[in-house]
Parts: structure tokens; sequence; C-alpha cells
């Protein structure tokens, strides 16, 4: 019996070293290294300028290997949907989050759930004065005004009335825009603006609002336009009074109706932006960040005028049109 208790006895220790053995192979066989997942809270989905935004950020997580969960609203300046965007991607989970925020609403929910995951985040396209952030990728909004006003006084001749007219008159870009076209026509003597105004609600007021410039300052040569949309409402007015020519434009970004009326000659300048790389950077640095390396606090991936004739050139072909191959 007892060569009996000796051979069971045996086994069973065999039995535990191969159960210890297959145990320990299987944790090696699985994976290490685990796919970083960034998640991209956007300003709208539709739209050229958030399409390209996409497009950067998809490029990025094709070269950086990672999990991207790109969120939009149906409608740009939907704080409420973008809130509700912020909580549902902290459902879905991620490593870093990258948040365009509407206002300083959806940057308060995204640092909530910034403290409850210790996760991460980085603001895209609007600036604000946000501490907790780990960095502001986008435009210079405040040199993007200094370019709007600086050409504007290249196509008067510095010398005229000037008006200025935008929408989102609380924002942070557009007060950036704002000082940046006042303190260049403040340095200029012989060019006075005559009028800031803003839309107060239905962005198609500008057309009014120019119409109401232009009747109260008949010889105001020129009007800035703060926004793609304020841009497009203005020359649209501008058209329909048959001023074009006379009363000179400077807009900002590239939408197809700005850059059908810039070459038609209403609009004579627009100030573009670069949104792909926005997406593109937005997303590389969140990366590093969860990664635990130093990014910078801010960047700024630069402005562009755009008048009639570069706006054929190739480079800038390139910036205008994104999606044409």
């Amino acid at each position: 019996m007892g060569k009996w208790k000796q051979l069971v006895l045996y086994l069973m220790l065999i039995l535990l070293a191969l159960t210890a053995f297959y145990s320990c192979e299987a944790r090696f066989d699985a994976p290490v290294d685990k796919k970083k997942t960034v998640a991209l809270i956007a300003g709208m989905k539709h739209g050229d300028y958030w399409r390209t935004v996409k497009l950067g950020a998809q490029m990025a997580a094709r070269e950086f290997d990672l999990n991207l969960n790109f969120y939009a609203p149906d409608y740009e300046n939907d704080p409420q949907s973008q809130i509700e965007l912020v909580e549902q991607a902290a459902r879905d989970g991620y490593d870093a989050l990258v948040v365009a925020p509407s206002d300083e609403q959806v940057m308060q929910k995204a640092l909530e759930q910034d403290n409850k995951q210790s996760m991460p985040i980085l603001t895209l396209d609007e600036e604000g004065e946000y501490p907790m952030i780990r960095s502001y990728v986008g435009t210079d909004n405040y040199e993007m005004g200094k370019k709007a006003g600086e050409k504007m006084l290249a196509i008067i001749g510095k010398i005229g009335q000037v008006a200025l007219i935008g929408s989102g008159e609380k924002q942070a870009n557009t007060k950036k825009r704002e000082q940046g076209v006042l303190d260049v026509m403040n340095g200029t003597s012989g060019v006075e603006l005559v009028a800031t105004r803003y839309v107060q609600s239905d962005k198609r007021q500008a057309g009014d609002l120019a119409r109401e410039v232009i009747r109260s300052y008949p010889g105001v040569e020129g009007i800035i336009a703060l926004d793609a949309s304020t841009a497009t409402r203005v020359a649209a007015e501008i058209e329909r009074l048959g001023l074009q020519g006379k009363v000179k434009v400077v807009a900002i970004d590239s939408p197809p109706e700005v850059l059908e009326y810039l070459q038609e000659g209403v609009i004579q300048a627009t100030i573009i932006q670069n949104p792909f790389s926005m997406g593109y950077l937005g997303v590389k640095y969140a990366l590093e960040a969860s990664e635990g390396k130093s990014i910078p606090k801010r960047l700024d991936t630069g402005t562009k005028v755009i008048d009639r004739e570069n706006m054929f050139w190739s480079e800038n072909q390139k910036l205008l049109f994104p999606f044409v191959k």
C-alpha cells in the first residue's frame, strides 16, 4: 500500500507542476501591448472644416496605430449635445480626450470626466482659459485677426473707413480675432474703424447688419467678417446692393460659398486655418500625453492669406480642397 500512496503522490505533484506551467504559459501568451484609444469630440458632424479635422485625426490614428472614437453633434454651437457626447465618450472609454468645446459648460463636463478617470485632456479649435488642460491645438486667433486687418489695409491703401461684423461675440476665438484687427487698425492714422457689429441670434442677420453699416456710412471702404457664415451673408448683401468691388470684404475660412465669392470678386481675400493639422496633431499629442510624454502647452497650426491671385497655386489648392485628389 505504501508504494501506491507514493505513486499517487508523485502523480499529483506532476499534475500540479503541469497546471502551473500551462498557467504561466497562458499568461506569457497574453498580449502585452494594448492599443490606446483617443476620443475626439468635434464641433459638428457636417461641413468641410470638421470633415477635414476628422480626416487629419484618422490619418494620425492609422500612423500611430491607435483607436479613434470620433463624436460630433449634428449642429454647430450645440453645447448640450456636446455634453452628452462627453458622457458617451466616458462610457465608451478612452486614454485621452480631445474636445472642441462650444462653451465653458462643455469644458466643465470634460474636466469632471478627466478628474474621475485621470486621463489627459486637450482642446482643439476653441481657445479658452482652461488651466487644467494639457494642451491647446489650433489657430492663433489673435494673429488671424491681425492678418485680416493687415490685408484690409493693403487692399484699401491704408486710407478709408472700415467696419467689423461677426457672430459669437462672447466666444474666446472671436474676441481674439477682434483684438487682432483693432490693434492693426488703431496703429494706422489714415484708417477709421467706424462700426463693430455682432449678430445676436440668427446668423442670417449678418446681411442686415452689412446693409445697416453701408447706409449709415456710405463712404465705408471695407468690411472684415470674423467668421465664415458672417462673410457669406455680408458678401451676398453687397452683391445684392451692386457694390461688389466698391465695398471690399476680407473673410475668415474657406467654405465653398466664400471661395465662390472670392473667385467672383465680391470677397477680396480670406484668412484660412489648417483643420487637417488640428485633427492630426490633436490626436498625436493626445497619444503622447497618455504615454506620459511632455507635449507643448499651446500649438499654433497656422493661418494663411488667400486671394484671387494665389488661390489657384498648387500648394494652396491642397489647403482649400483637401478631399480632391
